[in-house]
């Protein structure tokens, strides 16, 4: 099959650049590896949000507009699509239902969204351990909340999970937050320019203070976090204000920011860089999210972190701009529509410095202890990882022959920062010297089989 855009991901980035494009002529295919549409952000929204819309709030029931805009003529949604491979900047292998298929198109968008930050911490790979993120899934898609849960980290995701628990009526037996009063100090700077965002400072606010009402205890300035148990999650200790505190809980979800999901651009040679006010790595792209790869561009969270709306926003532009580079706008039509959505995404991402100093990535899990596993698909400690910057390992990619670490089946999607960062602090280099790890192709799993079966698409459904 060929099509005028692949967009990859349909989350609100993803949904609003498709939207954007079909409604000015091209013809789309959306791969999603989700059954329905919404990203991780507005996941399953259409079937969620009649039932627990009261729980998720008015900030996730509103991805229904979206979902709406993918019901097009010129865009084809291929829903459980799990793309292995971007071949040419023009191509894109995925597989499906036990077999592997091929698209090609004119341009390339990758909605590839975030990941959660890593947060290697004593005990983070105990059955009971999981992200907020995956607290979230178990609420929109099940309906279900872990009882006797404590949530650990830093961040606005931290508290939205906290108030949906506690609007399900199983609140978390307390928040045990990392950033301390240096944090807030070091965002009292940005402060003006997130009055700009004061819709969200509104939400923010009101979510502490639905917090504080339901009597949800906050733990503040945590330090020396360690999961306790045995074959199970059994109780969180850690210091606050200058005492040792324990809580026996049979859930601890973890957060500590997100970032990028760089996996798909890293295959095709896109530059990244390293932001150091976002603590991640970032693709290198134009103001319209096109990289120096011609045909491909990014947009959303997987660009740099910013959020849903951001991302809807960036989408629609990136959109704009394919539109005109295949000349079905003209320039001066292009820079007209694309007015309004650039003071939009400017108030959207005013926020974002203020956040980011606010909340910034937990030091314990940036340089955890020796015997803390980091690399989870091969078992490889941060210990491990020190002993091979003490035998001459510089970089996440010597590393793989060092100890293995980024070898598995994940490609280092979730253990890649804490690599590059345990590398960067014993050999004393910067993280942008460090480097992050090369991924190839396949991007995600692929069995011999769906290989075997590779065709060009033809018929999806």
């Amino acid at each position: 099959m060929h099509c005028d855009l692949i967009i990859i991901g349909a989350g609100p980035a993803g949904m609003a650049a498709a939207a954007t494009a079909a409604q000015i002529g091209l013809t789309v295919v959306v791969l999603d590896e989700q059954p329905r549409p919404g990203g991780q952000i507005y996941r399953d929204v259409d079937r969620v949000a009649p039932l627990r819309g009261d729980i998720l709030g008015r900030d996730f029931t509103e991805g229904t507009a979206l979902t709406a805009g993918l019901d097009h003529p010129n865009i084809h949604h291929i829903a459980g699509a799990v793309v292995w491979s971007v071949e040419e900047a023009v191509s894109v292998h995925y597989t499906r239902a036990g077999q592997s298929h091929r698209v090609t198109g004119k341009r390339i968008l990758l909605a590839t969204g975030a990941l959660e930050r890593p947060m290697p911490l004593p005990g983070w790979t105990l059955p009971g351990v999981m992200t907020v993120g995956a607290g979230q899934i178990m609420l929109k898609q099940s309906g279900l909340v872990s009882a006797r849960a404590v949530l650990v980290g830093a961040g606005p995701l931290l508290y939205l999970l906290a108030v949906q628990m506690l609007r399900a009526g199983a609140p978390p037996l307390a928040l045990v937050e990392t950033q301390t009063k240096g944090d807030a100090l070091r965002a009292i700077r940005h402060v003006l320019g997130a009055l700009h965002g004061w819709r969200d400072l509104r939400n923010g606010l009101a979510m502490l203070y639905e917090l504080w009402r339901g009597g949800v205890p906050r733990y503040l300035a945590a330090t020396d976090i360690a999961i306790e148990g045995a074959a199970h999650a059994e109780a969180l200790r850690f210091v606050s204000g200058g005492k040792a505190h324990r809580i026996a809980a049979g859930s601890v979800f973890l957060h500590h920011g997100v970032v990028p999901n760089t996996q798909a651009a890293r295959t095709i040679g896109i530059a990244h860089r390293w932001d150091a006010g976002q603590a991640c790595f970032a693709p290198e792209l134009d103001v319209w999210g096109q990289t120096a790869v011609k045909t491909v561009f990014i947009a959303g969270d997987g660009a740099r972190i910013g959020g849903a709306k951001v991302a809807r926003v960036a989408g629609a532009l990136a959109a704009l701009q394919i539109a005109q580079q295949l000349g079905r706008i003209t320039a001066p039509q292009r820079d007209q529509k694309a007015r309004s959505l650039v003071r939009r995404l400017q108030a959207e991402r005013a926020i974002r410095p203020f956040l980011d100093a606010a909340y910034p990535p937990m030091a314990q899990a940036l340089s955890p202890q020796d015997n803390t596993i980091v690399c989870r698909c091969e078992e490889v400690t941060a210990g491990d990882i020190r002993r091979s910057a003490q035998l001459g390992c510089l970089g996440p990619n010597q590393a793989k022959a060092f100890c293995r670490a980024g070898m598995g089946p994940c490609q280092g999607r979730y253990c890649g920062l804490t690599v590059s960062a345990v590398l960067a602090q014993e050999n004393m280099r910067s993280m942008g010297e460090t480097g992050y790890f090369r991924i190839r192709s396949p991007i995600k799993p692929v069995t011999l089989a769906e290989l075997a079966s590779a065709e060009d698409t033809q018929g999806h459904e």
